[in-house]
């Protein structure tokens, strides 16, 4: 009589591992060209780090007389200020305080731009997307997928050889 053929759990498991290993050799690029820097602009202009600040600091930078000129970004609602001292700040506003922003950077005779709304576009799409927290997910997801599957195939034969 003949047996019907059975696979061990621990070669399901071997096969498992070679997937896993599999997966994780082909998505291993993906993950480091996303770790990766964006590649210098090939423009000489170098590139302007602003650091966050709160309203209180805003509000005293401006008593004091320290902001040399202003920018609107009414897309993501956010001031980039630059100091007199030659430091570059970011001031994220609140809905509809555009207008009284303005007013008051005007009153201190600060130079106040807007910017056009394609360029306002252009800074709101630099923001990052975080691509590894997707990457991860996207592995964690296969990697359960495949596991359950393993598991299931190999419930089912043990059923059947009963």
């Amino acid at each position: 009589m003949n047996r019907p053929i059975r696979s061990s759990s621990t070669t399901l498991m071997a096969l498992a591992a070679a997937v896993l290993a599999c997966l994780a050799l082909t998505l291993a690029p993906a993950v480091a060209s996303a770790e990766e820097e964006p590649a210098p602009a090939a423009t000489p202009t170098t590139t302007v780090h602003y650091t966050k600040e709160t309203e209180q600091d805003y509000q005293r930078q401006l008593a004091a007389g320290e902001i040399q000129s202003a920018t609107f970004n009414k897309k993501i609602r956010s001031l980039h200020l630059t100091l007199k001292n030659g430091n570059h700040v970011l001031f994220i506003y609140p809905a509809h305080d555009q207008p009284k922003l303005a007013a008051e950077l005007e009153a201190k005779h600060i130079t106040v731009t807007v910017l056009k709304k394609t360029e306002a576009t252009k800074e709101a799409a630099k923001k990052p997307a975080h691509k590894l927290r997707y990457i991860a997910g996207g592995i964690l997801v296969v990697i359960v997928i495949v596991v359950a599957t393993v598991l299931v195939i190999d419930r089912k034969r043990k059923q059947q050889a009963e």
